[in-house]
């Protein structure tokens, strides 16, 4: 039994489970992984939902990168879906049992958002580098005011990329604890078959497909948000590639 709910997130408790039994938990990580993989066989009935389903993911993530700025990156698009389908993967493999949930952390979060925002701010700063400074500054703004305005600016720039990391990782650690709680008083209460109990059993069913669309939408807000965030350069309607 967990001392705290928190532990689920330990890399040690992953590893001790593991440790006790490697064939039994190694087989049962891969059962998710496995059966992805022969429901994408050409053989089996289901390959043309999953086709199917994998392109309306990309083709929703594509569109809403030609609507911004960010399609004049190249590859950029690229980038964007292939990170809305990993982190949509990565966030239904820790609804999985004793798996790592390794969504639920700022190392891969903060991995993935500070490389592609500077990707952004840097190619900005060095093809039109007057025009991404003098971005900093409003127009019409008070001259007594403009240090103070520029400073907040580049504040404002310089956090999105923590805010961006803090709020997937919050959002899924968050999504992780509440259902380490259903399920620790589900637990005591299926001792006997009663009304009560298949209440939380179907409460805790209706709250497992709310986290896989919570999984699916955080994976979405990530990449709209790094999107996003080329809009507020305008240097990048002057960029050539």
């Amino acid at each position: 039994m967990f001392l705290d709910v928190f532990t689920i997130f330990d890399v040690y408790e992953f590893n001790s489970l593991l440790k006790e039994n490697n064939i039994f938990m190694v087989t049962f990580m891969l059962i998710p992984i496995m059966l992805f993989f022969f429901l994408t066989l050409s053989l089996w009935n289901f390959s043309n939902f999953m086709c199917v389903m994998k392109m309306n993911l990309m083709n929703v993530m594509n569109n809403q990168v030609l609507q911004t700025n960010c399609s004049m990156i190249k590859g950029m698009s690229n980038i964007l879906c292939s990170l809305f389908l990993v982190l949509i993967s990565l966030n239904l493999f820790g609804l999985v049992s004793f798996s790592y949930s390794i969504t639920s952390h700022l190392l891969l979060s903060m991995a993935i958002g500070i490389p592609l925002w500077l990707m952004i701010n840097v190619s900005s700063f060095m093809f039109k580098s007057n025009l991404f400074v003098a971005h900093l500054l409003p127009d019409g703004a008070p001259l007594w005011l403009n240090p103070f305005l520029v400073l907040v600016e580049s504040i404002s720039i310089l956090v999105r990329p923590i805010t961006l990391s803090f709020r997937l990782a919050a959002n899924m650690t968050a999504g992780h604890v509440v259902l380490c709680l259903m399920f620790l008083f589900l637990s005591s209460c299926m001792n006997k078959i009663s009304l009560k109990s298949m209440f939380l059993l179907l409460l805790s069913s209706l709250y497992i497909m709310f986290e896989i669309a919570i999984c699916i939408i955080q994976g979405y807000i990530f990449c709209l948000l790094l999107s996003l965030y080329s809009d507020d350069s305008l240097v990048m309607y002057n960029m050539k590639y």
